[in-house]
């Protein structure tokens, strides 16, 4: 893999929300827990299994 794909592959798109307050930028993905979407990709192994019951858990607390 060149350098430009690892580069490329490591990047994560930005959003920006407008609101009263001004503008916030967030990475797609804490923008999209926030829409109580979980975003799973890849095999289901010990690291990832971890992050998915770490977001439950979060959702869950937020709005039990």
């Amino acid at each position: 893999m060149s350098k430009y794909s690892e580069l490329q592959a490591n990047l994560v798109p930005m959003v920006v929300e407008q609101s009263a307050r001004g503008e916030r930028s967030y990475d797609i993905f804490s923008r999209l827990l926030k829409e109580r979407i979980i975003f799973l990709v890849g095999p289901i192994e010990d690291q990832m299994a971890n992050l998915i019951v770490a977001q439950l858990l979060f959702l869950e607390s937020e709005n039990p």
